[in-house]
């Protein structure tokens, strides 16, 4: 799974990277103002031409004054964490403003309650623990629900994503088939089931694609996972690995946005339900989350969102959105 013009971003901070001699491309620092201006690495991402505003109809449904007290960290605010860049679901526009499907999701659920949503930029590896620290309220991170993320934290499904690879253009490697990716070096964000699915880790234990690589005869896959997922990217774009290994959205918007630099393989893998996670023991917030969801599902104001990103195939329907942890 994860956004100005990315050819000017990716220029950048692959100048960055050839001044440092493969230095990473620094982390966004973390910021709780939605507001909060990216570092280089973020800045090459490009944004939709629409407006990013959230939508703020009210919701009869669920108001935070029938929040418990202390259910959120600060009164009246809606913290959520999520790891950006990850476009088209989270990135920062041309002024360093978080946008994205969703974060606008996210801001139109607190708008809705009666809260002011505030943007924390967080690491994904550690997301989680951000969550269960009390550093947030929610995540909305493009976090597949996977049995080991639901042992820790409820999950509400508001997306479904398969997962696709990027090669450069022309596709050097000559990666079209899950053969194909066997000796090959791909580039992952850490934490992400991508990771997972190539290590054969977590929900994939078992059938990672790198062990039925070795079963089959073949070279094992050279898995080279990074902090950031665009440093991930970035590494694909400096030739320093043969495909980089993302949610299917994040995957394509990457290649539309620069056709001349990026390809798709060809090669995509199951679909899966993402999920805004919540704290076990959050249970009055969860409940209002989810019923609000479902709310902006039914009055279509949640479609208009994805559409706006070119997310709306990853639409899923009230029904699901009322359910709770559901994995497939």
């Amino acid at each position: 799974m994860r956004r100005w013009a990315l050819g000017s971003l990716i220029t950048t901070a692959l100048v960055v990277v050839s001044a440092c001699s493969g230095a990473a491309t620094p982390t966004p620092s973390a910021s709780a103002a939605p507001s909060a201006a990216p570092s280089a690495s973020s800045s090459a991402l490009a944004a939709p031409s629409t407006s990013a505003s959230p939508s703020a109809a009210p919701s009869a449904s669920a108001s935070a004054a029938a929040l418990p007290a202390g259910a959120l960290i600060f009164p009246g605010k809606l913290v959520i964490c999520s790891d950006i860049p990850y476009p088209p679901q989270e990135f920062f526009d041309a002024n360093g403003n978080p946008i994205g499907s969703d974060i606008e999701i996210g801001q139109a659920i607190a708008t809705r309650l009666g809260l002011t949503p505030v943007i924390q930029n967080s690491v994904f590896d550690t997301i989680i623990a951000a969550l269960t620290g009390g550093k947030c309220d929610l995540i909305i991170s493009a976090q597949n629900i996977t049995t080991s993320r639901i042992q820790q934290v409820d999950m509400i499904p508001y997306f479904q994503a398969g997962q696709s690879f990027v090669v450069a253009t022309g596709n050097p490697a000559g990666i079209k088939t899950q053969t194909d990716l066997c000796g090959k070096k791909i580039a992952a964000e850490t934490g992400t089931t991508e990771v997972d699915y190539l290590n054969g880790t977590g929900d994939y234990k078992g059938q990672g694609l790198s062990a039925a690589c070795v079963k089959s005869g073949k070279a094992a896959i050279n898995v080279q996972a990074f902090g950031k997922d665009s440093d991930a990217l970035l590494a694909l774009q400096s030739g320093q690995v043969d495909a980089y290994f993302a949610d299917s959205p994040v995957a394509g918007y990457y290649t539309v946005q620069h056709p001349a630099q990026f390809q798709l393989s060809g090669i995509e893998l199951g679909v899966a339900l993402e999920g805004i996670s919540v704290a076990k023991n959050d249970t009055a917030l969860r409940d209002a989350v989810q019923q609000t969801l479902v709310g902006m599902i039914n009055d279509g104001s949640y479609l208009t969102i994805l559409k706006k990103y070119g997310d709306e195939s990853g639409a899923v329907t009230a029904a699901v959105a009322g359910t709770l942890n559901k994995t497939k």
